[in-house]
């Protein structure tokens, strides 16, 4: 996509270099999905071809309705404009940034992206997380970024496994009980992050 199209409006404030990205490690790509990687597609193609040229049109109507510093409908289409240029240009750089892998064509029985992990911690409760990518994160189905603290104590490890998880909550001990790789719903997960591409 042109940066033309994302400038389009002038009143559409900054550019592509003011949006913050959580951070990635140094060389990698943006791991995703399937499911996240279209979800992120639809969600661009809609604002690019149904919201944003909907909400040019009430804005170009609210001009020609008198002073526009006291036009609610410019006024908030306006704004509007902005936040839906600036949610373009972060999916943009994320899709731009994509390298899509597909958790159930994986055949390892390691941990690394795409795997759902069953672990269990020293009181011997048990829980269940899928590594995924940034954009997929959802802590109710136990969809965790691969960048995480968990994801990253996980990598590498098998069932059997003891591994050590460190957060500024302190350490825990964690045996990995079950690796799987199969099909995840994150297409069907809500979305965490806000126009502009703040983390909520």
């Amino acid at each position: 996509m042109s940066k033309a199209f994302t400038r389009e409006s002038s009143d559409s404030e900054g550019d592509e270099d003011d949006i913050e990205l959580p951070p990635l490690p140094a060389g990698t790509r943006n791991y995703m999905t399937p499911g996240g990687h279209a979800r992120l597609k639809a969600e661009l193609e809609h604002l690019t071809r149904v919201e944003r040229p909907e909400v040019t049109r009430v804005v170009s109507w609210a001009a020609g309705n008198g002073d526009r510093s006291e036009n609610g409908d410019y006024l908030y289409g306006k704004r509007r404009l902005r936040e839906i240029d600036r949610r373009t240009r972060y999916l943009v750089k994320r899709l731009d940034a994509a390298e899509v892998i597909d958790p159930s064509a994986r055949d390892t029985d390691q941990v690394f992206f795409g795997a759902t992990v069953t672990v269990c911690n020293a009181k011997g409760e048990e829980r269940t997380i899928a590594i995924v990518g940034l954009d997929e994160v959802d802590p109710e189905r136990g969809y965790v970024s691969w960048i995480s603290p968990m994801a990253r104590a996980l990598t590498k490890g098998r069932a059997g496994d003891t591994v050590t998880l460190r957060t500024p909550a302190g350490v825990e001990e964690l045996d990995i009980v079950e690796v799987a790789y199969v099909a995840l719903d994150t297409h069907l997960a809500p979305r965490h992050t806000q126009l502009g591409g703040e983390k909520s």
